[in-house]
């Protein structure tokens, strides 16, 4: 059965002498605002944590992670899940089909893939499996304080160049013997910033998640994720990145009719941005004056007393 609270979330993470995020229109600086020069990092990175670790958790190959599969995989032609889905629902694989048979094929994809469930998708690009709306989603996370950018130089102990007329092993073994020394390695460069504290927004619908079954257990598992997911994906340009906190509004209802409570919670008992702005339930103090360099410079103050009636504040 899928879920039937609606939600919101904050979610803390920071970053210490790593890219959290690279913009590719900036040769892969980490993204920033340039008003103010606050980071950035996009909805997109986020969810693709969130299925890297699902992948982590319950395997890459389909057959063997349904119901938890993942569509929207690394280095994959999405429209072979598409048309996949029409051949396990006797639809139109070779395109086009009647409402029934694309509905089928939504169906298949919603059952089958934790992403499809979750953030939704556009299953037009091939057969035709309609779209869908996720219930989740997130905001672009934004770092509470400025950042630096840091642009340094690295050293490279030796190149890769393609060198004309090698065809084999020995051809680049008898290049490299013929070249001077200092000429076997290279200078390269490395984007970075010394720290950032950075807060996202997401919001969940319980009346979206009746669209596509996302549930109980798939919420779990969106916590589990988000708790987690950086220590599944370290790398050297990341740098140091961890989840440090993530506090959930659940909209619980307040009327004495039960009925009526149950569609209380579904639509929600105050507008998102009463639980989500800053200093409204959640605040983040600055311990010093001086530019943070780790999350022990901030204090997180949470004022529960603050709560709109029919909200229940949680931390998974």
């Amino acid at each position: 059965m899928s879920i039937q609270n609606r939600y919101e979330f904050l979610y803390l993470f920071d970053c210490e002498n790593g890219n959290p995020n690279g913009d590719p229109d900036a040769g892969n600086s980490p993204r920033i605002d340039p008003e103010n020069m606050h980071g950035l990092v996009s909805d997109v990175a986020l969810k693709r944590r969130v299925r890297n670790f699902i992948q982590e958790k319950f395997g890459a190959d389909i057959n063997d992670a349904i119901p938890n599969a993942v569509y929207v995989q690394h280095a994959t032609n999405l429209n072979k899940y598409i048309t996949k889905a029409h051949e396990e629902t006797d639809g139109k694989p070779e395109g086009g089909g009647n409402r029934k048979q694309v509905g089928d094929a939504r169906n298949w994809m919603c059952q089958t893939f934790f992403d499809v469930r979750t953030f939704g998708a556009v299953m037009s690009t091939g057969a035709n499996a309609g779209q869908v709306r996720g219930p989740v989603q997130f905001s672009f996370a934004r770092s509470v304080d400025p950042i630096l950018p840091m642009d340094v130089s690295i050293t490279r102990m030796a190149v890769a160049e393609k060198v004309s007329g090698a065809k084999t092993a020995a051809d680049y073994e008898k290049w490299e013997n013929e070249q001077e020394e200092d000429k076997l390695r290279t200078m390269g460069r490395k984007a970075l910033i010394p720290y950032g504290l950075y807060i996202a927004k997401g919001f969940i619908s319980a009346n979206l998640a009746k669209g596509t079954g996302f549930s109980d257990n798939d919420l779990k598992n969106l916590w589990d994720a988000l708790l987690n997911m950086y220590d599944h994906d370290r790398s050297a340009s990341k740098g140091m990145m961890s989840c440090r906190g993530l506090y959930v509004f659940k909209h619980v209802g307040t009327d004495s009719d039960p009925n009526q409570r149950i569609k209380q919670a579904m639509l929600g008992c105050a507008p998102a941005h009463k639980l989500l702005d800053k200093g409204a339930i959640v605040d983040i103090v600055r311990k010093s004056a001086t530019s943070p360099r780790s999350f022990s410079d901030y204090e997180v103050v949470v004022r529960r007393d603050s709560l709109p009636a029919g909200v229940e504040l949680l931390t998974p």
